[in-house]
């Protein structure tokens, strides 16, 4: 393994995924300097490093031997900047501001599946929504993962409940590849009952990523940082059925700082479900769309789909 990847590795397992303040240190130094001074206890140009990083750093060989039996086990191989298939444009996220105190792109990404990422990512598309979906929600997206899907787009999701699962299985139906993006190791189905989704989604040429390490619970706020991985991979992100506080809203503004498209599908106006959906497209946060037809012609330019 290249030291800048073994270094990345090792920091991962040191350092909450998302923190703001490895995003800032990275600025300045490499990989490398910073993992050295984490396991030296020294400070870096006179500042401290954050305790809870060095505090974990005795039991780094201990945890680099978990991370890399249970790799195996799975099937996951560690990916990152440096590799030819590295996703280039989630170093987006290096240059937005924090978002509910989550900031800077992946040290890398575990990944389950023997496609490439950068060319899934190419050309992709995110469509996320509610867990506790209308039948509405899941029919419109599932239809729509699939339009898409047909035309070539790989649709990038979460592998919840409710429109992300109905997103995956829109795609697969068309024998397309997805992505699933989780918010636990990539070597746990989270929820469990969607085990055979992910398994179908690998077995039929899709990825399953995370930059959790190995065996990571899927904690509250590991959904939240999950989510600027989903709209930084993407192109665009499509939102069907939020309410008013939603994590799949989150999702929408990473898009929108990131400056990729940002789009939502609307409900009936008495929905609360799409109550949040609504809010983004009056507050010019999203764009209005229905089909799609619709969601590929803002993301290759009107009149230019196909």
């Amino acid at each position: 393994m290249r030291t800048d990847a073994a270094a990345r590795l090792g920091l991962s397992l040191l350092v909450e995924p998302g923190d703001p303040r490895l995003r800032d240190v990275l600025e300045l130094h490499t990989p490398a300097r910073v993992l050295e001074a984490v396991l030296t206890g020294e400070s870096i140009d006179g500042t401290a490093l954050p305790p809870s990083w060095c505090e974990r750093a005795d039991n780094l060989e201990r945890a680099r031997d978990v991370a890399r039996e249970r790799a195996v086990s799975a099937g996951l191989r560690w990916m990152c900047p440096g590799d030819a298939q590295w996703p280039e444009r989630v170093a987006d996220l290096d240059h937005v501001e924090p978002l509910q105190d989550t900031a800077g792109a992946p040290l890398g990404l575990w990944v389950r599946g023997a496609a490439r990422l950068d060319e899934l990512a190419e050309r992709s598309v995110a469509i996320v929504g509610a867990r506790s979906c209308t039948t509405y929600g899941a029919e419109c997206a599932s239809e729509m993962a699939a339009d898409l899907a047909s035309g070539g787009f790989t649709i990038i999701s979460g592998a919840a409940y409710g429109i992300d699962a109905c997103a995956h299985r829109g795609a697969l139906v068309v024998d397309r590849p997805t992505i699933a993006v989780l918010a636990c190791g990539a070597d746990r189905a989270y929820p469990e009952a969607h085990t055979s989704l992910l398994d179908r989604i690998v077995d039929e040429g899709g990825l399953v990523i995370s930059e959790q390490t190995p065996a990571a619970a899927p904690l509250r706020h590991r959904f939240l940082s999950r989510n600027r991985i989903i709209a930084a991979l993407s192109q665009g992100t499509t939102v069907i059925e939020a309410e008013l506080r939603s994590g799949s809203l989150n999702t929408l503004h990473w898009a929108d700082l990131l400056g990729r498209t940002t789009m939502a599908l609307p409900g009936p106006v008495t929905s609360r479900r799409s109550a949040g959906a609504h809010a983004a497209v009056r507050a010019g946060k999203a764009v209005l769309v229905t089909s799609g037809l619709e969601v590929a012609e803002e993301l290759a330019g009107l009149g230019m789909a196909g």
